[in-house]
């Protein structure tokens, strides 16, 4: 059993995951373009668009970060996906979850994480947008809501651009 969150109908997830025929494809400039606004609206390190495998973490968009994925067993956005609408972390080194996690301790040293949900047109939870930052930092009701609405327009692209038609 894994220890990180896995969602009741993760079986269903993937599956919508994968009919969506979207990991490990060529970036997208939607996408692109949307990450590349909010890493400049909030000033984060990173800004990324993060699709949750079995047993990976997939960034379909990034922006600030050099690597395209990472182990899920290590990811914060396999927490995200299973809260209601998003998650934030605003020291990650205060968190339990976290504190000792190699994505902290190491490059690229995350000490604030903020991620809303992606899902499919289905609802499905397949990812999250998400923002990565290396200090601290609080969150007001005001960022909360443009992280989801940038979530949104992302999560607008995915639906209408990579679901089965």
């Amino acid at each position: 059993m894994p220890d990180y969150p896995r969602l009741p109908h993760e079986l269903e997830r993937l599956r919508a995951l994968k009919n969506m025929n979207i990991i490990d494809t060529e970036q997208d400039k939607l996408l692109d373009a949307i990450t590349l606004e909010a890493r400049n609206h909030f000033n984060s390190k990173s800004c990324l668009i993060s699709l949750i495998t079995e047993d990976r973490q997939w960034f379909k968009s990034k922006q600030g970060l050099d690597v395209s994925e990472t182990p899920r067993k290590i990811s914060f956005c396999t927490y995200a996906i299973a809260e209601e609408e998003y998650l934030i972390i605003p020291d990650s080194l205060a968190d339990e979850r976290f504190k000792n996690n190699p994505l902290v301790t190491g490059a690229p040293f995350i000490r604030a994480y903020a991620g809303s949900i992606l899902h499919t047109g289905e609802g499905y939870e397949v990812g999250t947008f998400c923002l990565l930052f290396d200090k601290p930092r609080t969150f007001s009701d005001e960022d909360i809501s443009d992280l989801q609405r940038f979530g949104a327009a992302a999560e607008k692209v995915l639906i209408e651009g990579y679901s089965i038609r």
